[in-house]
């Protein structure tokens, strides 16, 4: 097994990488909350999601985050009525993104948190690795 230390970092880096793809998709479906079809009919954005895995680090032992897949929500669209849009069927409703925006908020939220929560642990990890090469010098 490697050093604890760069252990730790190996995780939280693996953390700060999945996050970030989080938050990127969480973004991607809230710039696109009310992207209709072009066409008459045609359906609209459908929001994303993400699913995470853990993976085995060989080299360092210590298991380690990865986005597994990054899917479609096959929930229901929302339909309005509204017959002058380019984008309505022929009864006159429009179909609109399945994206609510509270759930699309509280995931930011989340991940915004873990993403900061494995940031601490790097600059931690950092503090100890720099604490302990100085202790080996002056020693």
């Amino acid at each position: 097994m490697s050093d604890p230390l760069q252990a730790a970092l190996k995780v939280a880096a693996s953390g700060l990488s999945a996050q970030s793809t989080r938050l990127r998709i969480v973004s991607e479906n809230l710039a696109n909350a009310q992207s209709t079809g072009k066409t008459a009919g045609s359906e609209p954005y459908r929001r994303k999601t993400v699913s995470f895995a853990t993976e085995l680090d060989r080299t360092t032992g210590v298991e380690t985050v990865r986005i597994a897949e990054v899917g479609k929500d096959t929930s229901a669209f929302t339909e309005e009525y509204d017959p002058s849009h380019p984008a309505a069927d022929s009864k006159g409703y429009v179909k609109y993104p399945n994206v609510n925006m509270v759930v699309e908020m509280a995931d930011m939220r989340e991940a915004n948190r873990s993403y900061e929560a494995n940031l601490q642990v790097v600059k931690q990890a950092r503090e100890l690795i720099a604490m302990t090469v100085d202790l080996l010098r002056n020693s």
